[in-house]
């Protein structure tokens, strides 16, 4: 937490209060939770353009002959295949295959990178990194959070309102690339990612440009959104909250993140964790679930089979977009077959549930 005197100095907070949002400290930066109703938010997002201040998440330059090889190292997936102008996503593991947080790489050239880490676990990846940086002459991991912002700009007419307002046309920018552009006289970077699962833009520039971008988006029919409807949106998506749905006693097995690993490198610090549970499977997995009986599953929540509890909610609540309640959460990995009934002890009262495939939702133009 931080004192209210620490939020003056955060880019975007006078818009933000200018406009009614709720507000919570997080280390020195402004979070919005809400400006309206989060569902009407949600449903902004997936119907035409909204905007999320994520300013909070880390922002790590990697930068030297090293950088690849380090990054290669540490995160799931390989940098030094990386081509110049590319996103991936990843995971950066312990050595016993846990998460400790999940990012995304970008790769700007041969010798410069940017890593974005949850906003929670800036330091502790910084402190990772370090801890593997062997050849720190070749290295710098510089962290540029605070002189830069981040908007993410999610939702169908995304592309379309950027282009009005950016010197480039960003209309071929594929997903998971980024590009190099100005806004109204401003270099930004504008990175074809998101955690909406609606097509998007995260917008990262000067501190000091944030509100102009913001207001001028909001003009051209932009709704400020909040970190409220971003945890809807990211549910009804099957996206994962780092804290919630994973953490450092979870692997990416577990999780259902297989597919972001690739464990067999050399010199990969998970390796030998993550090949075990790769070929030797896993006890839990992590399901998606529809409540079918009248209740909301939340965080923490126990998940029953004939009374007996075989796990617990990680993140739960409804769906505006499905009209029905939704959720996440680990169990025994005989338990995880879609059409398996459950029941979630929601006060002490056992509501039905039926677990589902994930994601809830797939926008159509996937």
């Amino acid at each position: 937490m931080t004192d209210s005197n620490n939020l003056l100095q955060t880019p975007l907070y006078d818009t933000h209060v200018s406009l009614g949002a709720r507000i919570v400290p997080f280390g020195g930066w402004a979070m919005p939770i809400q400006y309206d109703s989060i569902l009407q938010e949600a449903r902004a997002v997936r119907s035409n353009v909204g905007l999320f201040d994520v300013s909070h998440m880390g922002r790590l330059k990697i930068r030297g002959s090293g950088a690849a090889p380090l990054l290669s190292r540490v995160l799931s997936v390989g940098a030094i295949s990386m081509r110049p102008g590319r996103a991936r996503y990843c995971l950066i593991c312990n050595e016993e295959g846990g998460i400790i947080d999940d990012c995304i790489v970008y790769r700007n050239d041969d010798e410069d990178f940017l890593l974005v880490p949850n906003a929670a676990n800036t330091a502790a990846v910084i402190e990772w990194l370090d801890r593997w940086n062997t050849k720190p002459d070749t290295v710098s991991i510089i962290n540029i959070t605070a002189e830069t912002a981040m908007i993410a700009v999610q939702g169908p007419q995304t592309i379309t309102m950027l282009n009005a307002v950016t010197a480039d046309d960003i209309s071929s920018v594929l997903p998971f690339n980024t590009t190099r552009t100005q806004i109204e006289g401003t270099e930004a970077m504008l990175a074809h990612t998101g955690y909406t699962g609606e097509d998007g833009f995260e917008v990262i520039a000067p501190a000091e440009a944030a509100a102009k971008i913001w207001k001028m988006l909001l003009k051209r029919g932009a709704a400020s959104c909040g970190l409220g409807a971003r945890d809807v949106l990211r549910l009804e998506a099957g996206l994962l909250l780092h804290g919630n749905d994973m953490n450092a006693d979870t692997n990416p097995y577990e999780a259902g993140l297989g597919r972001f690993v690739r464990p067999d490198r050399r010199g990969y610090i998970a390796r030998d964790a993550l090949l075990r549970a790769r070929d030797n499977g896993v006890a839990r997995k992590l399901v998606g679930f529809f409540m079918t009986g009248r209740g909301i599953a939340r965080h923490g929540h126990g998940i029953h089979v004939d009374g007996r509890e075989i796990g617990e909610v990680t993140s739960g609540g409804p769906s505006p977009l499905l009209d029905r309640n939704i959720g996440l959460g680990y169990v025994p990995a005989d338990y995880s077959a879609v059409g398996t009934s459950l029941q979630i002890n929601i006060r002490g009262r056992l509501v039905d549930a039926e677990v589902t495939s994930l994601p809830f939702y797939i926008r159509s133009d996937e």
